[in-house]
């Protein structure tokens, strides 16, 4: 098997746009689909998402392209707008070097934009079924000079009936043509089509062992049902995932979720199969471009997705099959990086999980919840970390005359103590929230009524979900009729007929002097929370 792209044969072109990309070396169904696609052999390649197929597809299609000829010589299809896009863009960074063109076409763009691009001219579609078979029945898009043809993620397709499509656009192509078949499971529709269409195929098949990603760690946490929001963010803040993508089992949950992480200050985008395009594009570009540290999705919406650099997956929902399992954790840990694959447990899912666990021969294994103390030694050795990278990289050279004159004063030691507690306190910018300074003797798990971090105060709020309170109703009356900052709001405990709230020092101080906030036309009161101590206290705040 080859063990260089150079051993591949590929042209110069080629090479030099597979080395810009940083691609070091072929993966396995790189090394053994890409021959017998060069050579025009028909393909049948079983392999997982994450594996680098959409390179061993279009690496080939790219050589095999007379540039010198007019007409679509190549189409890929496969399941969704979103692959689409990130496919055909695949294909441009790969094949711009010998001047490939290249057009996406799916439901959902006008088609003024699609028609435009096909009547200028280009030598390879990337479609979703619906909207290549449109194109032909209008005769706006030409077969006729096509003579590779490549199904993507076939399976799925297949499930979301898209079959006859398939047939349809293979029956137009002309009778001699190379078909590349690919698809992470092969049953039995797939096997009755390959028989049809393919001539005496090469069969590549991945190892059994990849169905999970090496590279990915799995995890999971028993917790009960009610708790699980919770769990998720205790979760979070010790984890930090640069990117992660939260899997929930129904669209209204996607909405619940993503609504109750946003209040309490995580950056979150959300997507499900009711949500607009334009708005789904939105939401991805704001996950892909770092606005958004979570994507939380449904299965269905999450199908086709191709994001790099995705460093954790967490199941908010345990899924109801191995495969689904194996599709969700193969959005992390691709191409030999390392990523984190986190499943939250109910006591009635434990069967499940081992159900998953045997298909996938895979153990996962069990954590304890963090503590509180955990987290502020996780953001201790964070902050830390970057202490060094900065001192190492000379980043903060531009404040080395400042600290020469403090140092005439002060000794350095009494200056780093003074930097590190502004730092972790804000120093009156309310940015700080001081929650790594805690020292030894902190408790490793707080009691219910002092599980409040450093710098933070517990408010008490008479009104709950009776009275239509949510979560951002609560964030939005500080802000407007307090002047509170959002971001100055921590966790929020909504209960049917009552309120906690967690909010930095000043802001708890300017919303209990004013003691009234304005909820759906009527008035709730707020004070600071009282820990219980015995009989006759207030409200208890539960785990």
């Amino acid at each position: 098997m080859p063990t260089t792209f150079s051993e591949l044969g590929l042209s110069a072109e080629v090479l030099e746009s597979i080395n810009a990309l940083g691609y070091e070396e072929p993966s396995p169904i790189q090394a053994l689909a890409i021959p017998p696609m060069m050579a025009g052999r028909d393909v049948v390649a079983q392999a997982q998402t994450g594996t680098g197929k959409t390179a061993a597809f279009a690496i080939p299609i790219i050589e095999r392209i007379n540039t010198r000829r007019a007409g679509v010589q190549a189409i890929v299809v496969l399941p969704t707008r979103e692959l689409a896009v990130q496919v055909a863009e695949a294909v441009h960074a790969l094949g711009h070097g010998r001047g490939i063109t290249v057009l996406p076409i799916y439901g959902g763009q006008p088609y003024d934009r699609q028609l435009r691009a096909l009547k200028a001219g280009v030598h390879v579609v990337v479609g979703t079924p619906g909207r290549i078979m449109d194109h032909v029945r209008r005769e706006t898009l030409r077969l006729d000079t096509t003579s590779m043809v490549v199904l993507d993620e076939a399976d799925e397709m297949l499930d979301m009936g898209f079959l006859e499509d398939i047939e349809f656009i293979l029956d137009k192509v002309p009778a001699e043509r190379q078909i590349g078949l690919f698809s992470a499971t092969i049953p039995a529709r797939i096997e009755a089509l390959a028989r049809r269409y393919l001539r005496e195929p090469e069969r590549i098949m991945i190892a059994q062992e990849t169905r999970t990603a090496p590279q990915t760690q799995q995890f999971w946490y028993e917790t009960p049902y009610r708790s699980k929001l919770d769990v998720l963010a205790r979760i979070l803040d010790f984890e930090q995932p640069p990117s992660a993508i939260i899997f929930c089992r129904t669209k209204r949950e996607v909405d619940t979720l993503a609504e109750a992480l946003q209040s309490r200050g995580y950056s979150t985008a959300a997507i499900h199969g009711d949500i607009s395009q334009a708005q789904r594009e939105l939401q991805l570009r704001a996950f892909r471009d770092n606005r958004a540290e979570i994507l939380v999705a449904t299965d269905v919406a999450a199908r086709g997705l191709d994001i790099p650099d995705v460093s954790h997956v967490i199941n908010y929902d345990i899924p109801d099959d191995a495969d689904a399992y194996v599709h969700r954790i193969g959005r992390t840990g691709r191409m030999g990086a390392k990523g984190e694959a986190i499943t939250l447990v109910t006591p009635r899912e434990t069967r499940l999980l081992h159900s998953i666990e045997q298909q996938t021969r895979k153990k996962m294994k069990q954590l304890k919840l963090p503590t509180q103390a955990d987290i502020a030694a996780r953001r201790r050795e964070a902050f830390v970390s970057a202490l060094r990278e900065t001192i190492e990289s000379g980043a903060g050279e531009p404040f080395g005359r400042l600290l020469e004159g403090l140092a005439q004063e002060h000794e350095p030691l009494a200056i780093a103590r003074a930097a590190l507690y502004l730092a972790a306190t804000g120093g009156g910018s309310g940015r700080g929230d001081g929650s790594f300074v805690g020292g030894e003797g902190e408790p490793a798990e707080p009691e219910p009524d002092s599980a409040v971090e450093a710098g933070m105060v517990r408010l008490f709020i008479d009104a709950g979900r009776k009275q239509g309170v949510r979560p951002q109703d609560l964030v939005e009356a500080f802000a407007t009729q307090a002047g509170v900052a959002p971001s100055t709001v921590g966790t929020i405990d909504l209960y049917d007929s009552f309120a906690f709230v967690d909010m930095r020092t000043a802001g708890a101080k300017k919303v209990i002097e004013q003691g009234v906030v304005r909820l759906h036309g009527g008035e709730a009161h707020v004070k600071k929370a009282v820990p219980r101590t015995g009989a006759g206290a207030g409200p208890r705040r539960k785990k």
